[in-house]
């Protein structure tokens, strides 16, 4: 046990490497501050909005942006501005809902089949093969499509399909570390196999899987947008960025701003996202 002591680092020791590193990684505090904004602007968005993002104004409809209407107005003289604010409420929330049990699942997964290996690891690995082997969107479209459009065929697709990057990335550390010296030693110690995986091996591998997991948000943030400008998504009237761009595409050489505004927000919430989760690699210096 003197050698696991030995090569184990303390816990203390690497919380503190982190923190240091974190202040010191300007991705990861930008990644931080958008994020908080984005946050924020979602929560608030009942107070921030100047308008009810579902009520129509015939006789308002593509107004130009203006002190009254921030973002104009679309065809219908909806507060663009106003859905704008209560889209980003509507999108995060299902992306980080629709990414909870993919990441789960694939944790889980991933360190029972690098821990245990055998057939468990091949069938796994078969099962995770063939769903990388087709394209991510069109499978994800597909599902959507057979289940249902709205909240529930988002969920359902990507619990079908999302766990399989996180169970790869978990798998391959947990069998890298299976015949470690630390490893040995805590079996040797009399540790279960539960416990050793649940201690010494997830604490681990979840700093990979949570870096990959800002970069499925954004996957899952494109698709929502993806699936809502093909009608697939978030149904009306509820705002949303895909159907809002879908809206305002036959205008987008008049009236630009009815696409390009949410839009920008997408690319913003990317933004975030990919800083936040660049920043945490280089914190925990992912390998």
């Amino acid at each position: 046990m003197s050698e696991f002591a030995a090569v184990r680092p303390a816990p203390a020791a690497a919380a503190q490497g982190f923190l240091g590193r974190a202040r010191r990684s300007p991705a990861l505090i930008a990644g931080v501050v958008l994020m908080t904004l984005l946050v924020l602007v979602a929560v608030l968005a009942p107070w921030l909005a100047t308008h009810d993002p579902n009520a129509q104004n015939l006789t308002a409809g593509l107004l130009a942006p203006s002190p009254e209407h921030l973002f104009g107005t679309d065809q219908l003289g909806r507060d663009i501005f106003s859905r704008v604010l209560h889209a980003a409420s509507t999108d995060l929330r299902i992306a980080v809902l629709a990414a909870i049990l993919p990441f789960l699942t694939g944790v889980l997964l991933g360190l029972v089949s690098g821990y245990f290996g055998g057939r468990l690891d091949y069938v796994i690995g078969r099962i995770v093969d063939t769903i990388i082997a087709f394209p991510f969107y069109v499978i994800v479209i597909s599902i959507v499509f057979a289940v249902g459009a709205g909240e529930g065929g988002i969920y359902a697709a990507f619990a079908i399909v999302g766990w399989v990057g996180y169970a790869r990335v978990v798998r391959a550390t947990t069998a890298s570390m299976r015949a470690s010296g630390w490893v040995i030693a805590a079996r040797g110690g009399g540790l279960s196999d539960r416990r050793v995986i649940l201690r010494h091996i997830l604490p681990n591998a979840l700093p990979q899987a949570v870096v990959l997991l800002m970069t499925e948000i954004v996957l899952i943030m494109v698709a929502i947008v993806t699936l809502g400008y093909l009608g697939l998504g978030v149904q009306p009237p509820t705002p949303d960025w895909g159907t809002m761009i879908a809206d305002g595409q036959p205008f987008v050489t008049t009236k630009w701003w009815i696409s390009a505004l949410p839009g920008f927000a997408v690319i913003y919430t990317g933004i975030a996202l990919s800083l936040l989760g660049d920043g945490l690699a280089d914190a925990w210096r992912v390998k």
